[in-house]
């Protein structure tokens, strides 16, 4: 395989991945609290045996997540609670702790509150956050304090990890292998959800954007191939 090939390979694989984040921002263009993604690439050059000379491919350096807040849609829930600025709920599920910007939440029948999957919603501190059953007017103040009729049940607390760290999960969830640390100021706005950070338009420009790229750096390696297969020929006559 010619070195041209392998650029051109290195850059379909990159090009693909970006293709499948796009595709992911633009499905979920309209789910509460998802942040965008993309990937990062820089120039991986290889030091041929040939003296003076090198090969340059295209290498994936990461994959990044947007952490620029989504607007704020009033709904009026009482267990709908949006974050303003930095910070993730965190929240109990089977495989571990994952964090969050998703705070469109429920209370079940335990009087805990869950998210639309069920799973826990873990406060200040790290324990589950009980409500009273039968509770009439739940109240949830900027700092994440709860109350329930006028007295103070428990408090939210919100949680900031390094962005690098961060690998996303189904469910709009995100997991850490690193510590993750309180945030020391939260602030929730109570009865309303934070919207996709996602611009549509802008994500569609770009899909058509990286398909034009995928097709043409295709069509060089198919009029690469085809130049080999005939100088190949063409020896053989010889």
């Amino acid at each position: 395989m010619s070195n041209s090939i392998y650029t051109a390979l290195s850059k379909q694989a990159g090009l693909m991945k970006e293709l499948n984040s796009i595709a992911n921002n633009i499905a979920n263009a309209s789910t509460a609290g998802y942040q965008r993604e993309g990937y990062l690439f820089s120039e991986y050059v290889q030091r041929l045996e040939q003296e003076d000379r090198s090969l340059s491919q295209t290498n994936v350096a990461g994959r990044f997540f947007d952490a620029t807040p989504g607007s704020l849609t009033r709904t009026g829930a009482p267990f709908d609670i949006a974050i303003e600025g930095d910070g993730y709920f965190l929240i109990e599920t089977s495989r571990g702790e994952r964090l969050t910007r998703q705070g469109s939440f429920l209370m079940d029948a335990e009087g805990q509150l869950v998210t639309q999957d069920g799973n826990r919603v873990l406060g200040d501190g790290g324990s589950p956050v009980a409500l009273p059953v039968g509770a009439t007017n739940i109240t949830i103040a900027q700092d994440g304090t709860i109350a329930a009729d006028g007295a103070p049940v428990g408090k939210l607390g919100l949680v900031t990890a390094p962005q690098t760290s961060l690998a996303r999960e189904g469910d709009n969830l995100f997991r850490t292998d690193e510590e993750y640390q309180a945030v020391e100021f939260p602030k929730l706005r109570q009865g309303f959800i934070e919207e996709s950070n996602v611009n549509a338009v802008i994500e569609v420009s770009r899909l058509i954007e990286v398909q034009r790229a995928y097709e043409l750096n295709q069509q060089l390696m198919q009029d690469e191939n085809e130049r080999i297969k005939k100088t190949v020929d063409a020896m053989r006559k010889l």
